[in-house]
Protein backbone atom coordinates (compact mmCIF):
# COMPACT_ATOMS: atom_id res chain seq x y z
CA UNK A 1 0.00 0.00 0.00
CA UNK A 2 1.86 2.85 -1.05
CA UNK A 3 1.29 6.48 0.20
CA UNK A 4 -0.47 8.06 -2.54
CA UNK A 5 -3.05 5.22 -2.50
CA UNK A 6 -3.99 6.33 1.01
CA UNK A 7 -3.96 9.72 0.62
CA UNK A 8 -6.20 9.17 -2.06
CA UNK A 9 -9.01 7.56 -0.10
CA UNK A 10 -8.98 10.28 2.43
CA UNK A 11 -8.84 13.07 0.43
CA UNK A 12 -11.91 15.86 0.86
CA UNK A 13 -13.37 14.05 3.80
CA UNK A 14 -16.19 16.07 5.76
CA UNK A 15 -17.53 15.37 9.43
CA UNK A 16 -21.28 15.62 9.41
CA UNK A 17 -22.47 18.47 11.95
CA UNK A 18 -23.59 16.35 15.28
CA UNK A 19 -20.25 14.45 14.52
CA UNK A 20 -17.82 17.57 13.90
CA UNK A 21 -19.51 18.66 17.50
CA UNK A 22 -18.92 15.63 18.90
CA UNK A 23 -15.16 15.41 18.10
CA UNK A 24 -14.73 18.94 18.93
CA UNK A 25 -16.48 18.80 22.49
CA UNK A 26 -13.93 16.42 23.73
CA UNK A 27 -10.62 17.84 21.97
CA UNK A 28 -10.86 21.42 22.82
CA UNK A 29 -9.00 22.03 26.22
CA UNK A 30 -9.82 24.66 28.50
CA UNK A 31 -6.34 24.87 30.17
CA UNK A 32 -6.30 26.51 33.55
CA UNK A 33 -5.26 30.31 32.83
CA UNK A 34 -2.26 31.54 35.26
CA UNK A 35 -3.02 35.11 37.42
CA UNK A 36 -4.44 37.72 35.22
CA UNK A 37 -5.01 35.93 32.21
CA UNK A 38 -7.25 34.45 30.01
CA UNK A 39 -7.31 30.46 29.29
CA UNK A 40 -5.68 28.64 26.63
CA UNK A 41 -7.47 26.79 24.01
CA UNK A 42 -5.57 23.21 23.01
CA UNK A 43 -6.81 21.79 20.12
CA UNK A 44 -6.11 18.53 18.94
CA UNK A 45 -5.12 18.23 14.98
CA UNK A 46 -7.31 15.26 14.40
CA UNK A 47 -10.30 17.26 15.98
CA UNK A 48 -11.30 18.93 12.60
CA UNK A 49 -14.56 19.07 11.28
CA UNK A 50 -13.55 19.19 7.82
CA UNK A 51 -10.31 18.14 5.77
CA UNK A 52 -9.11 17.51 2.33
CA UNK A 53 -5.70 15.24 2.29
CA UNK A 54 -4.85 14.06 6.13
CA UNK A 55 -4.50 10.72 7.32
CA UNK A 56 -4.95 10.44 11.43
CA UNK A 57 -2.28 8.30 12.49
CA UNK A 58 -0.60 6.97 15.90
CA UNK A 59 1.87 9.75 17.48
CA UNK A 60 5.12 8.81 19.54
CA UNK A 61 4.96 12.10 20.64
CA UNK A 62 4.61 13.01 24.47
CA UNK A 63 1.33 11.76 25.52
CA UNK A 64 0.70 9.74 22.81
CA UNK A 65 -2.70 9.60 21.11
CA UNK A 66 -3.10 10.78 17.16
CA UNK A 67 -1.59 13.10 15.05
CA UNK A 68 -2.31 14.09 11.47
CA UNK A 69 0.21 13.34 8.82
CA UNK A 70 0.94 12.99 5.52
CA UNK A 71 -0.06 16.52 4.56
CA UNK A 72 1.36 18.72 1.72
CA UNK A 73 0.59 21.94 -0.44
CA UNK A 74 -2.97 22.38 -1.04
CA UNK A 75 -4.12 20.14 2.15
CA UNK A 76 -6.13 21.96 4.59
CA UNK A 77 -7.46 21.03 8.13
CA UNK A 78 -11.12 23.54 9.21
CA UNK A 79 -11.69 23.79 13.21
CA UNK A 80 -14.79 25.35 14.07
CA UNK A 81 -15.89 26.85 17.42
CA UNK A 82 -12.57 27.90 18.40
CA UNK A 83 -12.59 30.75 21.12
CA UNK A 84 -10.06 33.55 20.40
CA UNK A 85 -11.78 35.53 23.12
CA UNK A 86 -11.25 39.39 23.84
CA UNK A 87 -9.42 41.31 20.84
CA UNK A 88 -5.77 42.21 21.59
CA UNK A 89 -2.49 40.18 22.27
CA UNK A 90 -2.29 36.83 21.50
CA UNK A 91 0.22 33.55 21.42
CA UNK A 92 -0.67 31.06 18.65
CA UNK A 93 1.09 27.35 19.16
CA UNK A 94 1.55 24.63 16.33
CA UNK A 95 3.35 21.13 17.60
CA UNK A 96 4.64 20.20 14.43
CA UNK A 97 7.43 17.11 12.98
CA UNK A 98 8.39 17.09 9.58
CA UNK A 99 11.68 14.88 8.05
CA UNK A 100 11.96 17.14 5.35
CA UNK A 101 11.65 20.46 6.11
CA UNK A 102 11.99 22.61 3.68
CA UNK A 103 9.93 25.64 1.48
CA UNK A 104 6.45 24.25 3.03
CA UNK A 105 4.46 26.63 5.70
CA UNK A 106 1.00 26.25 7.55
CA UNK A 107 -1.06 29.15 7.67
CA UNK A 108 -3.78 29.15 9.75
CA UNK A 109 -6.62 31.17 8.36
CA UNK A 110 -9.90 32.34 9.66
CA UNK A 111 -13.71 32.16 8.04
CA UNK A 112 -12.38 30.67 5.03
CA UNK A 113 -9.67 28.88 3.14
CA UNK A 114 -8.63 32.22 1.72
CA UNK A 115 -9.68 34.40 5.10
CA UNK A 116 -7.52 36.64 6.51
CA UNK A 117 -4.24 34.90 7.62
CA UNK A 118 -4.38 34.53 11.66
CA UNK A 119 -0.65 33.06 12.16
CA UNK A 120 1.85 31.64 9.67
CA UNK A 121 4.55 29.15 10.80
CA UNK A 122 7.62 27.80 8.44
CA UNK A 123 8.18 24.46 8.59
CA UNK A 124 11.98 23.25 8.77
CA UNK A 125 13.36 19.99 9.34
CA UNK A 126 12.92 18.74 13.01
CA UNK A 127 15.03 15.68 12.34
CA UNK A 128 11.94 13.14 11.82
CA UNK A 129 8.07 12.48 11.13
CA UNK A 130 7.67 11.48 15.01
CA UNK A 131 10.64 14.07 16.41
CA UNK A 132 8.15 16.81 17.23
CA UNK A 133 8.66 20.37 18.07
CA UNK A 134 6.48 23.68 19.11
CA UNK A 135 6.29 26.42 17.00
CA UNK A 136 5.08 29.99 18.94
CA UNK A 137 4.11 33.07 17.14
CA UNK A 138 2.88 36.42 19.23
CA UNK A 139 0.25 38.21 17.50
CA UNK A 140 -0.67 42.20 18.16
CA UNK A 141 -4.03 41.66 17.34
CA UNK A 142 -6.69 38.91 16.37
CA UNK A 143 -10.17 38.55 15.27
CA UNK A 144 -12.15 38.11 18.52
CA UNK A 145 -15.03 35.49 19.33
CA UNK A 146 -15.99 32.11 18.28
CA UNK A 147 -14.30 31.22 15.06
CA UNK A 148 -13.57 29.21 12.42
CA UNK A 149 -9.99 28.01 11.66
CA UNK A 150 -8.40 26.86 8.52
CA UNK A 151 -4.90 25.42 8.95
CA UNK A 152 -3.55 25.58 5.12
CA UNK A 153 -0.93 23.85 3.88
CA UNK A 154 1.41 26.25 1.44
CA UNK A 155 4.25 25.17 -0.16
CA UNK A 156 6.44 27.01 -2.92
CA UNK A 157 8.79 24.55 -3.72
CA UNK A 158 7.87 20.37 -3.89
CA UNK A 159 4.16 19.23 -3.81
CA UNK A 160 5.52 16.44 -1.60
CA UNK A 161 4.31 15.63 2.05
CA UNK A 162 6.39 18.08 4.39
CA UNK A 163 4.87 18.40 7.42
CA UNK A 164 2.58 16.53 10.59
CA UNK A 165 0.67 18.15 12.93
CA UNK A 166 0.13 17.12 16.92
CA UNK A 167 -1.86 19.92 18.03
CA UNK A 168 -2.19 24.10 17.92
CA UNK A 169 -3.22 25.97 20.97
CA UNK A 170 -4.25 29.53 21.25
CA UNK A 171 -3.30 32.10 24.06
CA UNK A 172 -4.37 35.29 24.73
CA UNK A 173 -3.45 37.97 26.86
CA UNK A 174 -0.04 36.77 28.01
CA UNK A 175 3.18 37.52 26.73
CA UNK A 176 6.90 35.69 26.15
CA UNK A 177 5.05 32.55 24.37
CA UNK A 178 1.30 32.80 25.33
CA UNK A 179 -0.46 31.32 28.55
CA UNK A 180 0.73 28.59 29.62
CA UNK A 181 4.10 28.81 28.17
CA UNK A 182 6.36 29.68 31.02
CA UNK A 183 9.95 31.00 29.77
CA UNK A 184 12.97 30.69 31.05
CA UNK A 185 14.51 33.65 32.29
CA UNK A 186 17.74 33.42 29.98
CA UNK A 187 19.94 35.82 32.49
CA UNK A 188 19.57 33.68 35.48
CA UNK A 189 19.76 30.31 33.29
CA UNK A 190 23.27 31.44 31.68
CA UNK A 191 23.95 32.42 34.69
CA UNK A 192 23.80 29.16 36.70
CA UNK A 193 24.87 27.18 33.48
CA UNK A 194 27.83 29.35 33.84
CA UNK A 195 28.13 28.36 37.68
CA UNK A 196 27.22 24.67 37.15
CA UNK A 197 30.13 24.37 34.18
CA UNK A 198 32.84 26.35 36.68
CA UNK A 199 32.16 23.81 39.37
CA UNK A 200 34.96 21.61 40.01
CA UNK A 201 34.41 17.66 39.91
CA UNK A 202 35.14 15.48 42.70
CA UNK A 203 36.81 12.34 41.56
CA UNK A 204 34.93 9.37 41.98
CA UNK A 205 37.07 6.77 43.88
CA UNK A 206 38.55 3.18 41.94
CA UNK A 207 35.83 1.30 43.43
CA UNK A 208 32.63 3.20 42.46
CA UNK A 209 29.78 2.29 40.72
CA UNK A 210 29.51 3.26 37.55
CA UNK A 211 26.12 4.23 37.35
CA UNK A 212 25.37 7.92 36.31
CA UNK A 213 22.56 8.37 39.14
CA UNK A 214 21.82 10.43 42.28
CA UNK A 215 18.70 10.19 44.68
CA UNK A 216 16.76 11.75 47.06
CA UNK A 217 14.67 9.64 49.19
CA UNK A 218 11.29 10.37 50.49
CA UNK A 219 8.53 9.77 52.55
CA UNK A 220 4.66 10.70 52.19
CA UNK A 221 3.68 14.48 53.56
CA UNK A 222 0.15 15.04 52.92
CA UNK A 223 -2.52 14.50 50.78
CA UNK A 224 -5.29 17.12 48.97
CA UNK A 225 -7.09 17.42 45.71
CA UNK A 226 -5.21 19.74 44.42
CA UNK A 227 -2.06 20.15 41.77
CA UNK A 228 -0.42 22.84 41.70
CA UNK A 229 0.96 22.63 38.07
CA UNK A 230 -2.80 21.60 36.25
CA UNK A 231 -4.61 23.58 38.79
CA UNK A 232 -2.49 26.33 39.76
CA UNK A 233 -4.74 28.53 42.23
CA UNK A 234 -7.51 26.01 42.41
CA UNK A 235 -8.21 24.52 45.54
CA UNK A 236 -9.97 21.08 45.13
CA UNK A 237 -10.02 21.33 41.12
CA UNK A 238 -8.28 17.82 41.01
CA UNK A 239 -8.95 14.22 42.34
CA UNK A 240 -6.81 13.22 45.17
CA UNK A 241 -3.00 13.27 45.38
CA UNK A 242 -0.13 12.04 47.85
CA UNK A 243 2.32 14.28 48.56
CA UNK A 244 6.14 13.70 49.05
CA UNK A 245 8.77 16.33 49.33
CA UNK A 246 7.52 19.72 50.40
CA UNK A 247 5.94 20.04 52.81
CA UNK A 248 3.53 22.93 52.04
CA UNK A 249 2.63 21.78 48.63
CA UNK A 250 -0.97 22.81 47.60
CA UNK A 251 -2.82 24.54 45.02
CA UNK A 252 -1.72 27.73 45.81
CA UNK A 253 2.26 27.02 45.71
CA UNK A 254 4.50 28.87 43.47
CA UNK A 255 8.76 28.68 43.48
CA UNK A 256 8.61 31.28 46.39
CA UNK A 257 6.39 29.58 48.55
CA UNK A 258 8.28 26.52 47.99
CA UNK A 259 11.53 28.03 48.52
CA UNK A 260 10.22 30.00 51.72
CA UNK A 261 9.04 26.77 53.39
CA UNK A 262 11.96 24.99 54.37
CA UNK A 263 10.34 21.62 55.81
CA UNK A 264 10.43 18.56 53.49
CA UNK A 265 9.88 15.25 53.71
CA UNK A 266 12.95 14.25 51.44
CA UNK A 267 16.64 13.68 52.21
CA UNK A 268 18.90 15.72 51.35
CA UNK A 269 16.88 18.80 53.38
CA UNK A 270 17.34 21.42 52.70
CA UNK A 271 19.40 21.01 49.42
CA UNK A 272 15.73 19.60 48.49
CA UNK A 273 12.66 21.65 48.96
CA UNK A 274 11.33 20.06 45.51
CA UNK A 275 7.48 19.08 45.17
CA UNK A 276 6.69 15.88 44.12
CA UNK A 277 2.89 13.80 43.77
CA UNK A 278 1.47 11.03 42.37
CA UNK A 279 -2.67 10.38 42.37
CA UNK A 280 -3.40 8.33 45.74
CA UNK A 281 -3.74 4.72 45.46
CA UNK A 282 -6.80 3.00 47.17
CA UNK A 283 -7.85 -0.72 48.25
CA UNK A 284 -11.53 -1.11 49.27
CA UNK A 285 -12.19 2.42 49.12
CA UNK A 286 -9.19 3.29 52.12
CA UNK A 287 -6.20 5.47 50.65
CA UNK A 288 -3.00 3.11 51.13
CA UNK A 289 0.14 6.16 51.06
CA UNK A 290 3.40 5.08 49.87
CA UNK A 291 5.67 3.78 52.85
CA UNK A 292 8.62 5.32 51.14
CA UNK A 293 9.56 7.25 48.03
CA UNK A 294 13.17 7.15 46.22
CA UNK A 295 13.20 9.72 43.68
CA UNK A 296 16.13 8.92 41.15
CA UNK A 297 18.31 11.51 38.96
CA UNK A 298 19.82 9.38 36.21
CA UNK A 299 20.86 9.27 32.87
CA UNK A 300 19.35 7.41 29.37
CA UNK A 301 22.02 9.06 27.25
CA UNK A 302 24.77 7.29 25.38
CA UNK A 303 26.86 10.39 26.97
CA UNK A 304 25.71 11.46 30.40
CA UNK A 305 28.65 14.28 30.31
CA UNK A 306 26.19 16.24 28.62
CA UNK A 307 23.68 16.37 30.87
CA UNK A 308 23.10 19.50 32.90
CA UNK A 309 21.03 20.93 35.83
CA UNK A 310 17.50 21.69 35.96
CA UNK A 311 16.97 25.83 35.88
CA UNK A 312 14.85 26.78 38.95
CA UNK A 313 10.94 26.29 39.09
CA UNK A 314 11.22 23.87 36.75
CA UNK A 315 8.23 21.49 36.07
CA UNK A 316 6.62 19.06 34.40
CA UNK A 317 4.12 16.05 34.81
CA UNK A 318 4.25 12.55 33.60
CA UNK A 319 2.12 9.77 32.45
CA UNK A 320 -1.78 10.55 32.03
CA UNK A 321 -4.49 10.79 34.13
CA UNK A 322 -7.07 10.03 30.92
CA UNK A 323 -5.21 7.04 30.20
CA UNK A 324 -8.17 4.31 30.80
CA UNK A 325 -6.55 1.08 29.30
CA UNK A 326 -6.81 -2.50 31.00
CA UNK A 327 -3.21 -3.43 32.64
CA UNK A 328 -2.52 -7.13 32.47
CA UNK A 329 0.30 -9.40 33.38
CA UNK A 330 3.11 -8.03 30.93
CA UNK A 331 1.35 -4.77 30.23
CA UNK A 332 4.23 -1.50 30.12
CA UNK A 333 4.24 1.01 33.03
CA UNK A 334 2.80 -1.95 35.25
CA UNK A 335 3.00 -1.58 39.13
CA UNK A 336 4.52 -4.77 40.35
CA UNK A 337 5.81 -7.06 43.41
CA UNK A 338 8.45 -7.22 45.20
CA UNK A 339 9.59 -9.16 48.66
CA UNK A 340 7.40 -11.23 50.91
CA UNK A 341 7.28 -14.85 52.12
CA UNK A 342 6.99 -16.47 48.33
CA UNK A 343 8.56 -13.21 46.43
CA UNK A 344 7.18 -11.69 43.91
CA UNK A 345 4.16 -11.45 42.47
CA UNK A 346 1.33 -14.38 43.27
CA UNK A 347 -1.66 -13.84 41.38
CA UNK A 348 -3.63 -11.06 39.77
CA UNK A 349 -7.13 -9.38 40.08
CA UNK A 350 -10.00 -10.31 39.09
CA UNK A 351 -10.29 -7.97 36.34
CA UNK A 352 -6.69 -8.86 35.62
CA UNK A 353 -5.05 -5.11 36.01
CA UNK A 354 -3.47 -5.28 39.57
CA UNK A 355 -0.70 -7.71 40.54
CA UNK A 356 -1.44 -9.65 44.44
CA UNK A 357 1.84 -9.95 45.83
CA UNK A 358 2.89 -12.15 47.71
CA UNK A 359 1.90 -11.99 51.99
CA UNK A 360 4.52 -9.83 53.63
CA UNK A 361 5.58 -8.10 49.87
CA UNK A 362 5.37 -4.47 49.17
CA UNK A 363 3.74 -3.37 45.77
CA UNK A 364 5.36 -1.07 43.70
CA UNK A 365 5.71 1.51 40.85
CA UNK A 366 8.24 3.64 39.08
CA UNK A 367 7.22 6.73 37.09
CA UNK A 368 10.00 7.66 34.68
CA UNK A 369 9.72 11.69 33.35
CA UNK A 370 11.30 13.06 29.97
CA UNK A 371 14.91 13.57 30.01
CA UNK A 372 15.41 16.07 27.10
CA UNK A 373 14.22 20.01 27.46
CA UNK A 374 13.82 22.83 24.83
CA UNK A 375 15.98 24.88 26.42
CA UNK A 376 13.60 27.83 26.74
CA UNK A 377 10.63 26.87 28.57
CA UNK A 378 9.80 25.87 32.37
CA UNK A 379 6.74 25.09 31.64
CA UNK A 380 4.15 24.46 28.38
CA UNK A 381 0.33 24.00 28.04
CA UNK A 382 -0.01 20.76 28.39
CA UNK A 383 3.18 20.52 31.14
CA UNK A 384 4.63 18.11 28.13
CA UNK A 385 5.30 19.73 25.72
CA UNK A 386 8.83 21.72 26.46
CA UNK A 387 10.23 18.17 27.30
CA UNK A 388 10.62 14.59 25.64
CA UNK A 389 12.11 11.41 25.97
CA UNK A 390 15.30 10.29 24.71
CA UNK A 391 14.37 7.71 21.80
CA UNK A 392 17.60 6.27 21.13
CA UNK A 393 20.60 7.61 23.45
CA UNK A 394 20.53 11.33 22.56
CA UNK A 395 18.29 14.16 22.64
CA UNK A 396 16.13 14.56 19.72
CA UNK A 397 16.11 17.85 17.61
CA UNK A 398 14.46 20.37 18.76
CA UNK A 399 14.83 19.37 22.62
CA UNK A 400 18.60 19.94 22.51
CA UNK A 401 19.08 19.76 26.31
CA UNK A 402 19.72 17.09 27.80
CA UNK A 403 18.67 17.02 31.67
CA UNK A 404 18.69 14.59 34.70
CA UNK A 405 16.29 11.50 34.33
CA UNK A 406 13.69 11.70 37.14
CA UNK A 407 11.96 8.68 38.26
CA UNK A 408 9.87 8.13 41.10
CA UNK A 409 10.22 4.51 42.83
CA UNK A 410 7.27 4.13 45.02
CA UNK A 411 6.82 1.42 47.81
CA UNK A 412 3.42 0.90 48.80
CA UNK A 413 2.46 -0.91 51.90
CA UNK A 414 -0.07 -3.54 50.85
CA UNK A 415 -0.33 -6.78 49.10
CA UNK A 416 -3.96 -6.74 47.32
CA UNK A 417 -6.32 -8.83 46.80
CA UNK A 418 -8.94 -10.05 44.03
CA UNK A 419 -10.79 -6.88 44.25
CA UNK A 420 -7.70 -5.21 43.37
CA UNK A 421 -6.19 -1.46 43.63
CA UNK A 422 -8.12 2.11 42.75
CA UNK A 423 -6.70 5.40 41.65
CA UNK A 424 -8.24 8.44 42.50
CA UNK A 425 -7.28 9.28 38.61
CA UNK A 426 -9.00 5.40 37.70
CA UNK A 427 -7.57 2.89 36.21
CA UNK A 428 -3.74 1.46 37.13
CA UNK A 429 -2.72 2.74 33.54
CA UNK A 430 -3.60 6.35 34.72
CA UNK A 431 -0.95 6.52 36.97
CA UNK A 432 1.13 10.22 36.96
CA UNK A 433 2.82 12.12 38.84
CA UNK A 434 4.03 16.17 39.26
CA UNK A 435 7.64 17.58 39.68
CA UNK A 436 8.49 21.05 40.63
CA UNK A 437 12.31 21.43 40.76
CA UNK A 438 13.12 23.66 44.10
CA UNK A 439 16.25 22.17 44.44
CA UNK A 440 19.05 24.57 45.76
CA UNK A 441 21.20 25.63 42.39
CA UNK A 442 24.59 24.47 44.49
CA UNK A 443 23.50 21.54 45.70
CA UNK A 444 22.00 19.93 42.53
CA UNK A 445 25.26 21.65 40.29
CA UNK A 446 27.59 19.12 42.35
CA UNK A 447 25.13 16.08 41.84
CA UNK A 448 25.10 16.50 38.70
CA UNK A 449 28.75 17.21 38.23
CA UNK A 450 29.94 14.62 40.37
CA UNK A 451 27.27 11.60 40.05
CA UNK A 452 25.86 11.64 36.37
CA UNK A 453 28.66 13.61 34.34
CA UNK A 454 30.95 11.28 34.95
CA UNK A 455 28.88 8.16 36.11
CA UNK A 456 29.35 7.47 39.61
CA UNK A 457 26.42 6.20 41.68
CA UNK A 458 26.05 8.17 44.55
CA UNK A 459 23.52 8.07 47.92
CA UNK A 460 21.16 10.92 48.95
CA UNK A 461 24.05 12.60 50.22
CA UNK A 462 25.43 13.27 47.37
CA UNK A 463 28.29 11.14 48.38
CA UNK A 464 30.35 8.26 46.23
Amino acid sequence: MTKDWIRGRVRAVSLTAGAAATVLAVAVVALTPSAGAAADLMVQAEAYAAQSGAVVEPTVDTGGGAAVGYLARGDWLRYDGVDLGAAGTMSVSLRVASAVGGSGAVELRTASLTGPVLARFTITATGGWQAWATQTVNLTSHPAGVQQVYAVMVNTGSGADFVNLNWLSFGTGSTGGGTGWVNVDPVRWNAQLAAFRAMTMAPAPANAVRVPEFNATCTYSHSYKDDPIVFPGLPGASHMHSFFGNRSTNAASTLDSLRANTTTTCTPAPADLSAYWVPTLYHRGVAVEPKGVVVYYGSRLADPSQTVPFPLGFEMIAGSASRQVPTPAGAVNQFYCVGGTTGGEIGRSADGNWPICSPGGTLMFQLVFPDCWDGVHLDSPDHKSHVAFTPNGTCPSGFPVAIPSVSFVIAYPAVGSADGFTLASGMASSMHGGFVNVWDNDALGHRVKNCIVQSAKCNSAGQF
